[in-house]
This record gives C-alpha cells, sequence and structure tokens, in this order.
C-alpha cells in the first residue's frame, strides 16, 4: 500500500480543514492543530509553502490566517499533493544510482504516481468538503463564503 508522507498527510488535512473552516474568517494555524491533532511543529512550514504555491492565502492581523487562494471547486488533491512533493523534493530527493533502480523500479514508480495524480486531479476540495458533511463531521463557526477576493 502506498502511504502519504507525514507532510502530505499535515499539507492534506490542513487544507481541508481551511476549506471547511475558513468562512467567513480565516483559519489561524493553532485552531488547525487543535482540530485536526496535528503538530504545530512543521504546520507553519507548509502553510507558508501552499502560500508561495498559491493554494492558500495568508491573511495578517490579529484575526489573521489562512483562506483559500481559490474557490474550492477549484483545488484539487493533486494540486495539493504536488505542491507538497515540491517542499518533499527541496529536503530529500532520493534518485537511484544502480541500473536496475534507474532501468526498471523508477519507470513503474512514475507510471504509479502519474496514474495516482490523476485520480487526485477529480477530486476537489469542495467534493470532500461535502463528504464531510455528510459524515457529520463538525464545522468551526458559521457557514458563509468559501472564496476572498
Amino acid at each position: 500500500m502506498y502511504l502519504l508522507s507525514k507532510k502530505s498527510s499535515l499539507a492534506l488535512e490542513a487544507v481541508l480543514d481551511v476549506a471547511f473552516n475558513a468562512r467567513p474568517k480565516p483559519v489561524q494555524s493553532k485552531d488547525i492543530t487543535e482540530r485536526q491533532g496535528i503538530q504545530s511543529r512543521y504546520l507553519e512550514q507548509v502553510l507558508q509553502f501552499l502560500v508561495k504555491r498559491g493554494i492558500l492565502k495568508g491573511v495578517r492581523g490579529p484575526k489573521g490566517g489562512y483562506t483559500l487562494a481559490r474557490e474550492r471547486r477549484r483545488i484539487t488533491l493533486g494540486d495539493v499533493l504536488r505542491v507538497i512533493e515540491d517542499l518533499e523534493n527541496e529536503d530529500d530527493k532520493m534518485d537511484s544510482i544502480s541500473e536496475l533502480g534507474e532501468r526498471v523500479i523508477q519507470p513503474i514508480w512514475a507510471e504509479f504516481h502519474s496514474d495516482m495524480l490523476q485520480k487526485l486531479d477529480r477530486i476537489t476540495l469542495e467534493d470532500l468538503c461535502q463528504q464531510a458533511e455528510a459524515s457529520g463531521v463538525g464545522r468551526a463557526g458559521n457557514a458563509g463564503l468559501d472564496f476572498v477576493i
């Protein structure tokens, strides 16, 4: 089974939390850590990277936090994972040094990875928010707009 890295899992949960709860106010990182049980150690790094790459928007000030940079129906799981893969590749990219790894394993892994991202590109944050609502997940605050201009 393919397992998500800690950063990928952290990013997906944080972005989904923002998509689900950033209405009408931005979501603060401390609230994400409390609701999701996410360690705050890496959360700010991941959130800032998501801001730089256009998934989230940072809102400054005492009532600041994070909102989505686009409508939640326009952000897919594939979008988020691609951004986090870039962050992870900055940290620890492993290239194969053997001929078997390079010619056999890496092409299989690349095909699997491409297929997975294509499937994840069909799942939007809107889909996940609807799924969360249908399964009875509690929302922080009141419902309102999900996109800030």
